[in-house]
C-alpha cells in the first residue's frame, strides 16, 4: 500500500478510536483551534467547574502528551519497566535540548504497578537527540513485539473498571483498533503459568477492514483465548454453547461497550474535530449508542458488569444514554460506585440535568418543547427523566467524566453497570434449534458468576404478538440471525455435518450476507488425525495435550500451519458457525517445513505459540543460559561449540530438527532476568539456530542488557567490532508492513550466515494466509 493510501485510510478512521494511539506532537499549526458553538454549548451546560472554563479550553488547545503502557500479562513486564527506568528515563532527566531541560516521563498515578507512563516529548524534540532517538526506537520495536502499547491515558480506564478475572467470558462490542482489547487479553492472562485460562475475549467490530487492524493488535499478544468477529454491534447475534451435552445461550461475565461517538474529547489530538464539531453530531449518534448499549446488557450475565464509555463530554451521548438504559431496565441494572477503584484519578461526577441545543443555537430543556418537525432528529430519551424520585434512584452521579485540564489527558466519559436481574423484555425462552430442550436454559453459560433466571435471553416477543419494546427495534434484526429463517429443520443437516467434521465454515448466504474478505474455514483436527502421529512421538507430548483444540485453515491438501484455541472458544466456534462471521482466532503453534520429515516430523514449532505449547512438550528442550541466548540471538547459525558446556552437552544428545530453547531464571542472581524465556530453535548438523522474529530478538537482547540501536550513520563499521562492545546495530528498518498483514519471520543477518553447513529447515516465511 502506498503512503498516500495509508494516509487516506487513517483520515477515514480518525473518529472514535483516535484516542487509542497516543500522539507525539503534531504539525497542525495551520488549523485554528476555535469553535464558538462548542464554547457556547459547554459554557451553558456547566459541566466544567466554576472558574475553570478558560483553563479547560487552554488544555483542549494543547497537544496531547504521549502515553505508553507496558503489557501487564507477561512476566516480562517487570523487566521492561526496569529497562525503561534504568536505561532511558534516568538519562532523559539530565538532558537539555536548545537550552531547555527535557521533562522526564512520569507514571500515571492511577494506573497499577507503574505500568503506564506519559511524556510531553514531541517528534521534533526526539529527532534532535540521539539519546531520545534510541528511546523512540525502543518504543517502536517493543510496540511491534507486543510488549508496549502506545495508548492514550483515558483509553486505559474502561478495562481497569471491568475487574477482569481469568475465568471471565468477555465481549468487546466495538473493539477496533484494539488497544483496550489488548488490555482485556492481558488481564485474562495475568498468570503466565496457565496456558489456557478458562475465560476468553470475543472482540467485535462492524467495519470489516478495521477487523484486520484488530487482528494485528491482538496477535502481538499470542493468546489462544481471543476471537475477532465482524458484526453490527447493535444487533450482534446471540451465541450458543454446549453445556454438559445440552445447548445453552452464551451470556458474558464482562462486556466493554465503547461506542462510536462525536469525539469532542479527542480535540487535543484529532484536530479535525475543531472544524467539524456541531451539536447535531451527538443527536445523530444517540440512537445508535442506545441500541448498542441495550444489546450489550441483553447479553450480559446476571451478576456481570458492563462498562459504557465514550470519548465525548456531551451528556446527550453520555448520561442520556445511561438514564434511558436504566429506565428501560426497570431495576434490572444499577450504576456501580467506582469512586474508590482508581485512586489518583481525578474525575467529575455525572450530571442529573442537562439540555439540548440544535446547530442553529436553539435550546430545548424538555421533550414537550420540541416541535413535531424535529421529532425525527430529537428523541425523548435525550432528555433527563422527569420524575425526580426515579432520577435520584438512578444515581447518575456515579458516572465519571474526565476533563482534560485536571490531569493533562483527553476528555472521556465512563459508567459501570451491574446486572441484578434479567431484562424485563426477556420473558420467554429463546428459540434455539429444533433439537434443543427448554430445560437446558436453566443455567447460564458455564463459568458465569451467578445463575440467571431461565428467560434472560435476547429476543422479541413471539411472532404475531402485539408486544413491542420501545427502542429495541434492533432485535428484529437479531432474530434473523439467531432463529431459523428457513423452513423448520432446513439448516440442521448442514450444521450437523459441519460439527461432526469439526469444521466451522463461513455462514451460508441465506443466513448472512458475506462481505469484506472471504475467510478460510476453521477446521478442527480429530484426536486420531495422522498429523499427530509424528508430532506426538517427535516432541513427546504429554497425555493431557488437548488435541481437539488444534485447528487448521484448510479443508484439503497439506496442512501448512496448525493453531490452538482454548476449550471454551472451540465450544463457541463449533456451535455458532452459521450465526457469526469469525475473522481470526487461535495462536499458531506449528508450521510445516520442507526438510522436517527426514528428521522425524514435518512440523516445526512456531515462536508465536511457544508459551502456550511448551508446557505439553517433554523432549527436545535445551536449557540455556544468558550467554547462550546472546549468542543465539546475535549470530545466525552459531556452531554448537559456541554454547556453554551444559547447553552444548544437551544439544549433542538431541537429533536434528525443531527444538525449544528454555531459560529458567536464577533467583540468586538478580542481575539476570527474573522471568522465564522460551525460544523456538533448530538443531542442525553442527550448528544451532533461533527462529525468533526480529523485534522479539531485540526485546530479549534488551532484557539481557545488550544495547540494540539502528545506527543511521556508521553503517560501514565492522559488525564484529560492534559485537565486541556488546552492541548489536542493525540497518534501517524497511517501511513497516501494512497493518493487518500476515507477519513474516525476519532473522538478524549478523554473522556465520550459512558457512557452517547447517541443515536448517526451509520455512514458509513468506506464506500469507488471510488471518494466520
Amino acid at each position: 500500500m502506498g503512503k498516500r493510501s495509508r494516509q487516506r485510510q487513517k483520515a477515514q478512521h480518525a473518529g472514535r478510536d483516535s484516542r487509542d494511539s497516543a500522539g507525539w506532537g503534531a504539525g497542525y499549526a495551520d488549523i485554528v483551534k476555535e469553535n464558538k458553538l462548542f464554547e457556547q454549548y459547554y459554557k451553558e451546560l456547566g459541566l466544567v467547574p466554576e472558574g475553570e472554563f478558560e483553563q479547560f479550553m487552554e488544555a483542549m488547545r494543547e497537544p496531547l502528551p504521549a502515553t505508553i503502557r507496558i503489557t501487564g500479562y507477561k512476566s516480562h513486564a517487570k523487566e521492561i519497566l526496569h529497562c525503561l527506568k534504568e536505561k532511558y528515563f534516568k538519562d532523559i532527566q539530565e538532558l537539555e535540548i536548545d537550552g531547555q531541560k527535557i521533562e522526564a516521563p512520569q507514571p500515571l498515578s492511577w494506573y497499577p504497578d507503574e505500568q503506564a507512563w506519559h511524556t510531553n516529548m514531541s517528534r521534533k524534540i526526539i529527532r534532535k537527540s540521539p539519546l531520545l532517538e534510541k528511546f523512540h526506537q525502543f518504543l517502536v520495536s517493543e510496540t511491534e513485539s507486543g510488549n508496549i502499547s502506545r495508548q492514550e491515558a483515558v483509553s486505559m480506564i474502561p478495562p481497569l473498571l471491568l475487574k477482569i478475572e481469568s475465568h471471565h467470558k468477555i465481549l468487546d462490542m466495538c473493539a477496533a483498533p484494539g488497544s483496550k482489547t489488548a488490555q482485556l487479553i492481558e488481564m485474562l492472562h495475568a498468570d503466565m503459568d496457565v496456558p489456557f485460562p478458562e475465560g476468553f475475549v470475543i472482540a467485535n467490530d462492524v467495519d470489516n477492514k478495521r477487523c484486520y487492524l484488530l487482528v494485528h493488535q491482538a496477535k502481538r499478544l499470542n493468546s489462544p483465548c481471543i476471537m475477532v468477529v465482524n458484526h453490527d454491534a447493535s444487533c450482534i447475534p446471540t451465541l450458543e454453547i454446549d453445556s454438559n451435552g445440552k445447548r445453552d445461550v452464551l451470556f458474558y461475565d464482562r462486556i466493554l461497550c465503547d461506542v462510536p461517538c462525536s469525539g469532542d474529547g479527542t480535540m487535543r489530538k484529532n484536530i479535525d474535530v475543531w472544524k467539524k464539531w456541531t451539536t447535531s453530531n451527538s443527536l445523530h449518534l444517540h440512537g445508535l449508542q442506545l441500541r448498542i448499549a441495550v444489546r450489550g446488557v441483553e447479553q450480559l450475565a446476571v451478576g456481570g458488569r458492563m462498562v459504557y464509555s465514550t470519548c465525548s463530554l456531551n451528556p446527550i451521548e453520555d448520561e442520556a444514554v445511561i438514564a434511558a438504559l436504566l429506565e428501560k431496565s426497570e431495576g434490572a441494572l444499577e450504576l456501580a460506585d467506582c469512586s474508590a477503584d482508581l485512586p489518583g484519578l481525578k474525575w467529575m461526577p455525572g450530571v442529573t440535568s442537562w439540555k439540548l441545543m440544535t446547530k442553529e443555537g436553539q435550546w430545548y430543556t424538555d421533550w414537550s418543547e420540541v416541535p413535531s418537525s424535529r421529532h425525527t432528529q430529537i428523541r425523548p430519551t435525550m432528555f433527563p427523566p422527569k420524575d425526580p424520585e426515579k432520577l435520584a434512584s438512578f444515581h447518575l452521579e456515579r458516572c465519571m467524566r474526565i476533563l482534560p485540564h485536571h490531569q493533562n489527558t483527553g476528555g472521556f466519559f465512563v459508567a459501570v453497570l451491574v446486572k441484578k436481574a434479567p431484562m424485563p423484555w426477556n420473558k420467554r425462552y429463546p428459540k434455539l434449534r429444533k433439537d434443543t430442550k427448554s430445560s437446558s436454559l436453566a443455567a447460564q453459560a458455564g463459568g458465569s458468576e451467578a445463575a440467571s433466571s431461565q428467560g434472560d435471553t435476547p429476543h422479541l416477543p413471539p411472532e404475531g404478538s402485539s408486544e413491542r419494546v420501545e427502542g429495541n427495534s434492533q432485535e428484529e434484526k437479531v432474530d434473523k440471525d439467531t432463529e431459523e429463517e428457513a423452513p423448520e429443520g432446513a439448516s440442521l443437516p448442514q450444521e450437523a455435518s459441519a460439527k461432526s467434521e469439526g469444521v466451522c465454515g463461513p455462514p451460508p448466504l441465506k443466513k448472512m450476507r458475506l462481505f469484506g474478505y472471504k475467510e478460510d474455514p476453521f477446521v478442527f483436527l480429530t484426536e486420531d488425525d495422522p498429523v499427530f502421529t509424528t508430532i506426538q512421538s517427535f516432541y513427546d507430548l504429554s497425555s493431557n495435550f488437548p488435541k481437539l483444540n488444534v485447528l487448521t485453515r484448510t479443508h484439503e491438501g497439506k496442512k501448512r500451519h496448525l493453531y490452538m484455541v482454548s476449550k471454551e472458544l472451540r465450544n463457541v466456534l463449533l456451535n455458532n458457525s452459521e450465526r457469526m462471521k469469525v475473522i481470526n482466532t487461535g495462536v499458531k503453534v506449528w508450521s510445516r517445513n520442507s526438510e522436517g520429515e527426514e528428521f522425524g516430523c514435518a512440523f516445526r514449532l512456531a515462536q508465536e505459540g511457544i508459551y502456550t505449547l511448551q508446557p505439553y512438550i517433554r523432549s527436545r528442550i535445551i536449557r540455556v543460559s544468558v550467554e547462550d541466548i546472546k549468542v543465539l540471538l546475535t549470530q545466525e547459525n552459531p556452531y554448537l561449540s559456541k554454547l556453554e558446556d551444559e547447553a552444548h552437552a544437551q544439544a549433542q544428545k538431541i537429533g536434528m530438527g525443531s527444538i525449544v530453547l528454555k531459560y529458567i531464571p536464577n533467583p540468586n542472581n538478580p542481575v539476570e532476568p527474573q522471568c522465564s524465556i522460551q525460544l523456538c530453535g533448530w538443531r542442525g548438523k553442527t550448528s544451532i539456530r533461533a527462529f525468533v522474529p526480529r523485534n522479539e530478538r531485540f526485546h530479549y537482547l534488551r532484557m539481557l542488557g545488550v544495547e540494540v540501536f539502528r545506527d543511521k550513520q556508521g553503517l560501514g563499521q565492522k559488525r564484529s567490532d560492534r559485537e565486541k562492545e556488546g552492541k548489536v546495530e542493525v540497518e534501517d528498518a524497511v517501511e513497516k508492513e501494512e497493518e493487518g498483514a500476515a507477519e513474516k519471520e525476519v532473522e538478524l543477518d549478523l554473522e556465520n550466515s550459512n558457512e557452517n553447513g547447517s541443515s536448517e529447515p526451509k520455512t514458509d516465511c513468506g506464506d500469507k494466509e488471510t488471518s494466520s
